[in-house]
């Protein structure tokens, strides 16, 4: 039956592409930021895709994770819920909860802090008006990251909304969005609640968010822009399970044992209190010259309270962004330079003690740890007549940590990982209209985040060095028409000394250094326009197909007396392929019918222990009702529309074989969005 599921749409597809198309904007023009280096999409000599509002309609009022899903290469994970992690090209390697080797930014402003760990979780789906999604290492513009580059986009135009809404497992969903430009001010004003129960035992959670922006354009040459947020998020996290107990019951929580207390006894969860502002100035000194500077500051107030221990972890950080910006345009060459610095401090004071069925217990270790990590960067970018398109960048990276235990005893040190220079080249060759074949080399360099120098353990591990690697891709573009796109890429990716997350019997999480990796992979993207079939029974069609397919393998990687070397990546699936159908019924009613397909998945090093290949489809109906001045769009959103047994976030490399966290069963949203 699954196989219907999947061909019918290709039929549908294959049908529609006689129709007769409109003229709303081609998918190739669409222009990416690409951090204030704006460009066409067809043009970009860079691995990017762009998250659309179409696709940021598919999310549930918790996480973005369908969107992110929907891009090839990328992949976000739910362990339970509340508990995400996003994956550019395979880096959940080094990611057993959170985002790391992914640098995260929110408008100009960066989520992620100086040892490149974001609680990406903290951020509202309803916040995001648009993301784009830089898979692979970029240096220059970014900074040193393997896995890739996120940008989330927040309101540009004026809007009232409010979205209220309720779900399976007791959901709750409220939010309001304000935006609007008066006089020389851009204001945008977000709040958003959330709780949910969720589907296992011990996964119930809350988030409370505010956000603030005001864009002052202050004169014709300059802009100055504030950013305020604060989010309070606080979920129970149900632990992982062996295949045994989730087929047994796939709702409990993790048990206790003779020695070690279950997730439920332990009140085990997250409370995490951020607050982050910033200012940026951006300046025009005249057409060819400008200037950009962004100061900001976070301090979050993060509690864990664990099986075997209860974590209070105090962070206060501070970063800071300029660049010069020179363009100068010729005839048929266009040239643009861009000089800046991008650095972070991260000041965390830990303190761990018992965890005495969720409350503080005797004190077991007091540490500090601070982070500093930036890179001063160079790039240009060239049009050639518009056929040839050129983005070089060279970074100097530089990342070090000092530590310190102040309880039980008094001890400290100091690591400065050495300089790296990370050079990135792409080039775009514009074939034709709506044609183009680009390629791309780069190197990047990931140091170990502050969870992953002092981990679950709470032993400093001094030994773990940056992982690093090349990567190397070509791809091409072609706009068929002005009704379909087709994308595709291959990539060739060569990692030393890849960081690999253990676990030990206490289920307490640390790292390794694990070798060499090759990542080679395939990814494509086939798009359709909005059809119009000028009928009023089935009004608008749309289409979007992606898929990832991937030869990840671990190389001369040695561990104890087993040798890996061949062994496929852990907890990265071979195959990914996914879907997503746009109806629209009697010019109103709006279906979005959307597949996932994820084959088989390596759950340890060994690569003894294997995930099932799964298939999972929701359905989403959205129905507006206009009145005078307002609109209220009603929908109703069904998750895991076949009742899967699936995992949405597997514990990789877990001890005692607790790799399983499963995801809920079938289960709905109904709400409505009310547009002023």
């Amino acid at each position: 039956m699954k196989k219907i599921y999947i061909i019918l749409p290709l039929f549908s597809a294959a049908f529609l592409l006689a129709q007769k198309k409109d003229s709303a904007t081609l998918i190739s023009e669409v222009r990416i930021d690409a951090y204030k280096k704006p460009t066409a999409f067809i043009n970009s000599t860079k691995s990017v895709s762009v998250v659309s509002e179409n696709l940021l309609n598919q999310n549930t009022p918790e996480r973005m994770l369908e969107s992110i899903n929907q891009i090839a290469g990328a992949r976000m994970e739910e362990r339970s819920p509340g508990s995400y992690r996003i994956s550019l090209r395979g880096s959940t390697l080094r990611s057993p909860f959170g985002v790391r080797n992914v640098k995260v930014y929110l408008d100009d402003f960066i989520l992620s802090d100086a040892s490149g760990n974001t609680y990406f979780n903290v951020i509202s789906p309803e916040l995001i008006d648009r993301m784009e999604i830089y898979k692979g290492p970029e240096s220059g513009d970014y900074g040193a990251v393997t896995g890739g580059t996120v940008l989330l986009k927040t309101k540009r135009a004026d809007n009232l909304s409010t979205n209220l809404s309720v779900g399976s497992y007791g959901t709750f969903n409220q939010s309001i969005d304000f935006s609007k430009q008066m006089g020389k001010h851009f204001f945008e004003v977000f709040q958003n609640y959330y709780q949910t129960d969720s589907y296992r035992e011990q996964s119930k959670v809350q988030r409370k968010q505010i956000f603030l922006k005001d864009n002052f354009q202050y004169s014709q040459k300059g802009l100055l822009k504030a950013m305020l947020m604060y989010s309070d998020l606080d979920y129970q996290t149900p632990g992982g399970l062996t295949l045994e107990q989730m087929n047994f019951n796939r709702k409990q929580a993790r048990p206790g044992t003779a020695t070690v207390p279950g997730a439920k006894e332990q009140n085990a969860g997250i409370r995490n209190k951020m607050i982050l502002a910033g200012l940026s100035n951006e300046y025009q000194f005249n057409p060819n010259l400008s200037h950009f500077i962004l100061v900001q500051g976070s301090y979050v107030d993060f509690e864990n309270p664990f099986i075997t221990n209860f974590e209070n972890r105090f962070e206060k950080n501070f970063a800071l962004r300029t660049h010069f910006n020179y363009e100068k345009n010729w005839e048929k060459i266009s040239l643009a330079y861009r000089l800046g610095f991008e650095g972070g401090m991260n000041d965390i004071l830990i303190k761990n003690y018992d965890n005495n069925k969720g409350i503080e217990g005797n004190p077991q270790n007091f540490d500090k740890l601070k982070n500093t990590s930036g890179f001063y960067f160079l790039s240009q970018k060239m049009n050639f007549n518009e056929k040839i398109f050129t983005d070089i960048s060279i970074s100097l990276n530089s990342n070090s940590y000092d530590w310190e235990r102040i309880f039980p005893r008094t001890e400290n040190g100091k690591i400065h990982f050495k300089n790296q220079w990370l050079p990135n080249f792409g080039v775009t060759y514009l074939l034709g209209n709506g044609f183009s074949a680009r390629g791309k080399i780069g190197k990047g360099n990931s140091a170990p985040t502050n969870e992953e120098i002092r981990s679950s353990t709470q032993e400093f591990n001094q030994n773990l060095n940056p992982e690093y690697g090349w990567n190397k891709e070509i791809g091409i573009r072609k706009q068929f028409g002005n009704f379909l796109f087709l994308e595709g890429s291959y990539f060739d990716f060569r990692m030393k000394d890849a960081i690999v997350r253990r676990q030990n019997e206490a289920g307490q999480e640390y790292f390794v250094n694990s070798g060499e990796t090759a990542q080679k992979g395939f990814e494509m993207l086939l798009e359709s326009k909005s059809f119009n079939l000028k009928n009023d029974f089935f009004s608008q069609f749309k289409f979007r197909f992606s898929g990832s397919f991937y030869d990840f393998k671990f190389k001369n990687y040695q561990q104890n007396e087993n040798d890996f070397s061949g062994n496929d990546l852990t907890g990265v699936p071979e195959t990914t392929i996914n879907s997503l159908l746009n109806f629209t019924f009697f010019k109103k009613l709006n279906i979005d019918y959307s597949h996932f397909y994820t084959s088989k998945i390596p759950l340890n090093d060994a690569n003894s222990v294997w995930s099932e290949s799964n298939l999972i489809g929701n359905i989403q109906f959205r129905f507006p009702v206009d009145f005078e001045k307002t609109r209220v769009n009603l929908y109703l959103q069904i998750q895991n529309l076949y009742n899967e047994n699936y995992v949405l976030g597997f514990d990789i490399n877990a001890f005692g074989n607790r790799y399983y966290n499963p995801a809920a069963k079938r289960n709905f949203v109904l709400g409505m969005k009310v547009d002023f």
